[in-house]
């Protein structure tokens, strides 16, 4: 996994066993075991001396008919023999062990009268013991893999909580109090992105209070100016000053509706999506639009009633106005409520489809006079169905217009 905290515990682990690795090499090398030909050389001069005891008939040291049983070990009792035969002594001694668990036991004739046998520490191993060595680092392995996993997540928890924090910035942009703790780099960030959040909510409040004001300030030159257009003597020209007039007012309106929009905080309540869905197709119907619902299923979400109605109302009017006729489908998938709104009009070229929610958008600006509206009906209704926890995509259908997708979360039927 391509995270920081697994990177960090992998680094870790790795420096732990490879310096451990290292100096467990290093203390092999300096204090390593005795070969066992040095260990070997008191072990025959144990025997000489036992030899000696027992020849002189020593009740010290019992002699018996047969050598100690178990299996013999021919390596250490060539090695044993060499050791005595360099002091001087053939002997047909024997090294054997009776089971993994037992100790050596060295058996040595006495002329004929028999055995004498004694047990003797585990000579030290050939060369380095491996074996051990690999079980050892093992060990170490797993220990340092449970340190260095914890060690990760503690110094990883400020970023998550940072991330987490990120990750709840709201459908208005902004972001919430982050907790300014943790190390010196972490509160330096989260004191950042704090003064970053307050900055940029002050920004898009004066951006509000700008867009609202210019639009309260339209309504007097607009009322003015269509007073003095009701003067204007020719009909052709009277009607078109007072179509530019009615667009202008439209904006304004527009204007501050997204203003209040974007500010509003309406209460929640529990909506039949079908029922609201429903009522709106009748109301357009009823102003000669052409809308049909096509299929419909019981679904409810929670949401504003008001605000709720509004989007869909603007999204089914986008698709009557610019794509003849809207067909309406009400439904649930993968656990969302989804309403999809579909037309038959000429679509949105694809390179300006990532611009539909823009304010004022139009596909086509020179249909600005032909097409009431203020361009932003989508901007209205994308704010609202986002408000509610929801979302909103737009794209062309292969068989011509457009498809208008709204999914917003289900809400229980006991809710």
């Amino acid at each position: 996994m391509n995270t920081l905290r697994v990177k960090i515990a992998v680094l870790m682990v790795i420096v732990i066993v490879s310096v451990v690795f290292s100096l467990t090499l290093v203390l092999f090398a300096l204090l390593g075991p005795p070969k066992r030909i040095y260990s070997l050389g008191p072990v025959a001069q144990q025997v000489v001396l036992l030899l000696h005891a027992a020849e002189e008939g020593s009740a010290a040291v019992p002699v018996a008919p047969e050598p100690a049983v178990g299996r013999v070990h021919e390596g250490f009792t060539q090695k044993l023999r060499d050791a005595l035969a360099a002091r001087g002594l053939n002997l047909a001694v024997q090294v054997s062990r009776d089971g993994w668990r037992a100790p050596l036991m060295v058996s040595v004739p006495v002329g004929s009268r028999g055995w004498f046998y004694f047990p003797i520490t585990d000579l030290p191993p050939v060369g380095v013991p491996w074996k051990g060595l690999l079980r050892w680092l093992l060990l170490i392995t797993f220990g340092a893999t449970a340190i260095a996993v914890f060690v990760a997540n503690r110094m990883v928890r400020p970023l998550a909580l940072l991330e987490s924090a990120v990750e709840q910035v709201g459908p208005d942009g902004a972001l919430p109090v982050l907790p300014e703790k943790g190390p010196a780099e972490v509160r330096a960030t989260a004191k950042a992105l704090n003064s970053l959040s307050s900055r940029l909510k002050g920004a898009m409040e004066s951006r509000m209070r700008l867009v609202a004001a210019a639009g309260h300030d339209l309504r007097t030159p607009i009322t003015r100016m269509r007073l003095r257009a009701e003067f204007v003597e020719d009909d052709d020209d009277r009607a078109r000053w007072l179509t530019d007039l009615d667009e202008l007012e439209r904006i304004a309106d527009s204007a501050i509706l997204l203003v209040r929009e974007e500010s509003g905080k309406a209460p929640p309540e529990l909506i039949q999506l079908d029922e609201l869905v429903g009522s709106i197709g009748s109301e357009l119907r009823d102003q000669d639009l052409d809308v049909t619902e096509t299929t419909t299923e019981p679904v409810k979400v929670r949401a504003s009633r008001l605000t709720l109605n509004r989007a869909l109302r603007n999204l089914i009017i986008n698709a009557v106005t610019h794509g003849v006729r809207a067909r309406v489908e009400v439904g649930a998938a993968n656990g969302a409520a989804r309403i999809v709104i579909e037309d038959d009009g000429p679509g949105i070229p694809p390179d300006l489809l990532g611009q539909v929610f823009e304010p004022f958008f139009r596909a086509d600006p020179a249909r600005r006079q032909d097409i009431r509206g203020a361009g932003l009906g989508l901007t209205i209704a994308r704010e609202i169905i986002q408000r509610a926890g929801g979302s909103i995509a737009i794209s062309n259908r292969k068989d011509g217009g457009l498809k208008q997708v709204v999914e917003l979360p289900k809400a229980e039927a006991s809710a």
